[in-house]
């Protein structure tokens, strides 16, 4: 289902053969074919994490080039580990700078939706009936405050989404294999459903290994989406760090941000 594959000088994680979502273009970038040097080689996109502006400004237009992005057209929220969600408009110029937030929403062509990544999980929302697109940043406080939830509560009633025709693509983030958490983290998921089945206890001390992208994914399905239409990159942003940019792996030196986007065509 989950591919790698290139347009342009980009490289991108893509999910193929989902009937119906011709009219999107969707990518979860790799840090790979970029202009940025040291740790945050090479597409690196975050702006706040110590790389040159001129790299990150040109990586970006890389990834506009690439995926034909209308001028302005790429959308960047300040996200903020909530979840906040902002739908953009396509006529009104954009509010600058933008305001923060970790969830986008559009049903306006040509706008691109980007999410920055670096260990949490991104999001991507199709509605393949009504042609409106979400993207989001689920970090675990995201996640806890139910921000994949909230975005097909947003799908439902603000556009009339039926949840049969949304499909929810989950991204690149760091695995059960890599993301060790503490009890705050443990117990901000405690009293929710199936809570237990995303926490593996570390028998040693009050420490437990956390998979991120299997909360979302029952937190979707909580929300009435169907199984078959939640889809799993499956892979771990700290254990491909030849792929993937990871704030944990990194281990507190110079690492940079992957885009995820999502735009109508």
């Amino acid at each position: 289902m989950f591919r790698l594959a290139n347009r342009g000088e980009v490289e991108y994680l893509e999910a193929k053969g989902i009937p119906g979502l011709e009219w999107a273009t969707h990518a979860f970038c790799t840090r790979r074919t970029g202009v940025s040097r040291g740790g945050f080689a090479s597409l690196n996109v975050g702006e706040l994490v110590g790389d040159k502006n001129e790299n990150v400004k040109e990586n970006l237009e890389l990834i506009e080039r690439a995926f034909a992005i209308p001028e302005n057209g790429l959308v960047l929220c300040g996200q903020i580990h909530g979840d906040r969600i902002v739908e953009i408009g396509g006529n009104d110029p954009l509010p600058m700078p933008m305001p923060e937030g970790d969830g986008m929403v559009t049903a306006f062509p040509g706008v691109a939706l980007g999410i920055k990544t670096a260990d949490c999980l991104p999001l991507l929302f199709f509605d393949r009936r009504l042609r409106v697109v979400g993207a989001a940043h689920a970090g675990w406080r995201g996640t806890a405050l139910g921000i994949a939830a909230k975005m097909i509560e947003i799908f439902t009633t603000r556009f009339s989404s039926r949840r049969a025709d949304i499909i929810v693509l989950v991204g690149p983030a760091i695995g059960p294999c890599c993301y060790e958490v503490d009890a705050p983290v443990f117990e901000a998921f405690a009293a929710r459903k199936e809570a237990e089945s995303f926490f593996y206890k570390l028998e040693s001390r009050e420490r437990w290994m956390f998979d991120i992208s299997r909360a979302n994914r029952a937190q979707l399905r909580e929300a009435g989406i169907f199984e078959n239409n939640i889809m799993a990159a499956g892979k771990c942003t700290a254990c491909r760090r030849d792929l993937f940019f990871s704030h944990r792996a990194a281990q507190g030196k110079d690492e940079g941000r992957q885009l995820s986007l999502i735009m109508i065509n």
